[in-house]
């Protein structure tokens, strides 16, 4: 599923405009991506949680020369799936 894919579903789902869905979803992309830029966890109930993670120095090779580099230290977004979202899945 696409972003328009999801977009018509929430659509039809929530009795709205796609447009109106669109704004909605765009917005709580935004709102997501705002609170992991600040540090803050994201936490929807039965839904799953993200959160950033810090992701330490390691050393790692080249493989097209074998040569050992340093990757740096960065952070990275994680998502961990709900209790309620894994049963669904199932």
């Amino acid at each position: 599923m696409n972003k328009s894919e999801l977009v018509k579903a929430i659509a039809e789902k929530g009795g709205l405009t796609q447009v109106d869905a669109k704004k909605a979803l765009d917005a709580t992309v935004e709102a997501i991506t705002e609170a992991l830029k600040a540090g803050d966890k994201v936490a929807l109930v039965g839904f799953g949680t993200f959160q950033v993670a810090e992701i330490p120095e390691r050393q790692g090779m080249n493989p097209s020369t074998k040569q050992k580099i340093t990757i740096a230290a960065h952070k990275s977004p994680k998502f961990k799936a709900g209790a309620e979202l894994k049963e669904a899945v199932k």
